[in-house]
C-alpha cells in the first residue's frame, strides 16, 4: 500500500474528512521532510510509509483534541505537529518555533512550497518570544519534560488557552512534577492508525490565564 493510501485510510480512522488538496500537501510535506532530512537530519525515522504513522498520523491524532483557535507549535523541527494541523485546518492560524536556524530555514521552505497562508515561522528560543497576539493553544511534541514546557511556555497563551504536551507512555513521574499553578489531569490516550506505540496528549490550563 503507497503511503498516500495509508494516509487516507489513517486519516478517516481518526474521524478526519480531508479533501484530497490536503492529502496531496501531505505528501508533498513527506517528500519535503525526505529531501531536507538529507542536510538537516530532520528526522531518524526515514521509510516513507513509517513516516506516514509516526509523523503525519501521530499529528494529525491531536486535532480532535485541541480547542479551535491560534496555534503554537514549540520546538517544531521537521514541523510537527504544526504543519499537519495547518494542512488539516487551514481556518486555524499556525505559528511554527524552533530555536535551531537550520530547521527554521526548512520550516520557511515547506510553509512557501506548500503554499500554507496559515502557518508563518519564528526563529528563536521561546523563553524570549513575545508574540503580537496570545495564543489559544500552545503545542508541544519536543520537549524532553512537561514541567520545563509548561514554565517556557506559559506567558505565550490566551486567557482560557491550553498547553499541549505529546508524550509516549502516559507521564506519570513528570505529571507528579507540574508546578501548583499549572493544571494537567486532562491526559488522553491516541489511538494512531498504523503505530503500534503507546501515545498520550496530555491538556494543561494555567491559573490566570
Amino acid at each position: 500500500m503507497s503511503a498516500e493510501a495509508i494516509l487516507a485510510d489513517g486519516s478517516r480512522a481518526l474521524g478526519l474528512s480531508l479533501p484530497r488538496a490536503a492529502l496531496t500537501q501531505l505528501v508533498a510535506f513527506l517528500a519535503l521532510m525526505k529531501k531536507w532530512n538529507r542536510v538537516f537530519n530532520l528526522t531518524a525515522v526515514r521509510d516513507p510509509v513509517a513516516m506516514v504513522s509516526h509523523h503525519l498520523l501521530d499529528s494529525l491524532a491531536v486535532i480532535q483534541h485541541l480547542p479551535p483557535g491560534r496555534l503554537a507549535d514549540i520546538g517544531s523541527g521537521a514541523g510537527l505537529p504544526g504543519i499537519p494541523i495547518a494542512i488539516a485546518q487551514p481556518e486555524r492560524a499556525v505559528a511554527l518555533n524552533d530555536a535551531n536556524e537550520k530547521k527554521a530555514a526548512f520550516l520557511r521552505q515547506a510553509v512557501i512550497e506548500l503554499k500554507l497562508d496559515n502557518a508563518q515561522v519564528h526563529a528563536g528560543r521561546v523563553e524570549s518570544w513575545k508574540p503580537a497576539e496570545p495564543f489559544d493553544v500552545v503545542i508541544c511534541r519536543g520537549f524532553s519534560e512537561l514541567r520545563e514546557f509548561v514554565a517556557a511556555c506559559r506567558h505565550l497563551l490566551a486567557p482560557g488557552g491550553v498547553l499541549a504536551a505529546m508524550k509516549g507512555t502516559r507521564p506519570e513521574k513528570e505529571l507528579a512534577r507540574v508546578p501548583s499553578w499549572c493544571d494537567c489531569h486532562d491526559v488522553r490516550r491516541l489511538n494512531v492508525p498504523v503505530l503500534e506505540a503507546e501515545r498520550h496528549l496530555v491538556l494543561c490550563s494555567v491559573a490566570g490565564r
